[in-house]
């Protein structure tokens, strides 16, 4: 792998700023350089004329690099010595959006006022989550916080990967089928009713699948204000529906059967919960409470019930495995059992969550890959109608007149 030039902006453990260039073959190893000289990546941007350029991230991809910044940030620099005031005026100072520079301003103040960073945390936790309290207090209570913050930085930078290779891998198939939707569009509003008017001045029967064409095409250009308003009732009635937790439960537990993106997420929904499930007990959780909070990684409904079950069967003092089977998969569970076994929960639980994000991973490809050929084939085969129609038409009045 060829080596490229990547200019840096980093915090060293005071607080200071320092710029410089580096040699790495991937941004991704350019902050790892970074990391294990003991600073804290601020900026990284490729200079050398063969490195690609920096992607536009939407607003959620800006959000999620931006909170795995500053746990990493925080976490480099109370390693490193720092106090946890400068610390957090540092990342405050350099937080990636306004929402973060906000939250951390509170956490900052709070924290002030002599209360817990944990708490701070706990009172924000639409911005970092119920994750990040349960981490940091699990820190605070054994004299390691800038361990647990550590970890809690791996999770989050694990969680924003995991999403831009979600949207990275749905991207090309949304942006297909937006283009082959516009462009039977189209044929069917515009270029249609044209070739319909130049056959009606020759007179004439049209052949069956023309008129099959024209009826498709004045559906759509003459009662299009129906089809808005049925679109509209569509949209309108699914969001009512799906306002009830009764339904939203019974549209969850139907995703979960559709097949291989019921896979995907069933084996994103095991990798985030046992991942949460892992950090919280090596940072010195128990095991009920860590269920009880990494049960807020999985936004499933359907899975979440089954989680909740689980929770009250350990409560009565089931095993984490056998407590678990049916809302993951037979292999985590086996694992978790492993885990039991020999006191490795902790690990075994972290296992798990590596294995099944790449096997998110994998499910996501074939799902994109059987996705593109049904587009392709779909909008080709609209497209070869319309133009055997067309066809078939210009013949059958050639043949008249002749």
């Amino acid at each position: 792998m060829s080596t490229l030039t990547f200019r840096y902006r980093a915090a060293t453990a005071r607080g200071d700023v320092v710029e410089g260039v580096l040699q790495a073959p991937t941004p991704r190893a350019a902050m790892d350089e970074l990391r294990r000289q003991t600073l804290v990546p601020v900026s990284i941007e490729p200079v050398s004329p063969a490195a690609p350029r920096p992607a536009r991230w939407s607003g959620a991809a800006r959000r999620d690099d931006a909170l795995a910044t500053a746990t990493r940030t925080i976490a480099t620099m109370l390693a490193g010595g720092a106090p946890l005031d400068r610390a957090l005026r540092f990342a405050t100072e350099h937080a990636g959006t306004p929402a973060l520079r906000d939250a951390l301003e509170g956490v900052r103040g709070d924290v002030q006022r002599g209360t817990t960073l944990s708490a701070a945390l706990r009172a924000r936790a639409d911005v970092f989550g119920a994750l990040a309290p349960a981490v940091v207090r699990a820190g605070e209570e054994s004299g390691t916080l800038d361990e647990a913050l550590a970890r809690l930085a791996d999770h989050v930078e694990r969680v924003r990967e995991l999403r831009g290779a979600l949207r990275a891998a749905l991207w090309y198939p949304a942006l297909m089928g937006v283009v082959a939707g516009f462009g039977v569009l189209i044929l069917l509003a515009f270029v249609v009713p044209r070739f319909v008017s130049m056959l009606a001045d020759t007179g004439g029967t049209l052949p069956r699948s023309t008129r099959l064409l024209v009826a498709l095409s004045g559906a759509l250009t003459h009662w299009w204000w129906l089809w808005l308003a049925i679109g509209a009732a569509l949209i309108l009635g699914t969001r009512r529906w799906l306002r009830e937790p009764a339904n939203r439960t019974r549209w969850h537990a139907a995703r979960l059967r559709w097949p291989v993106a019921g896979a995907v997420e069933h084996a994103v929904a095991t990798a985030r919960f046992t991942r949460a499930f892992g950090i919280l007990l090596r940072g010195g959780s128990g095991v009920l409470g860590a269920m009880q909070v990494a049960r807020e990684a999985v936004t499933n409904l359907a899975l979440g019930e089954r989680l909740e079950s689980a929770i009250r069967a350990v409560e009565r003092g089931e095993p984490v495995s056998a407590s678990l089977e049916g809302m993951l998969p037979p292999l985590a569970t086996q694992l978790l059992a492993v885990g039991e076994e020999s006191g490795t929960l902790d690990e075994m639980a972290l296992r798990v969550a590596d294995t099944y994000d790449a096997e998110s991973a994998r499910a996501l490809r074939s799902l994109v890959a059987m996705v593109e050929p049904v587009l392709i084939v779909a909008f080709g085969g609209l497209v070869g109608f319309v133009a055997l129609a067309m066809l078939q038409a210009v013949y059958s009045i050639n043949a008249a007149v002749l």
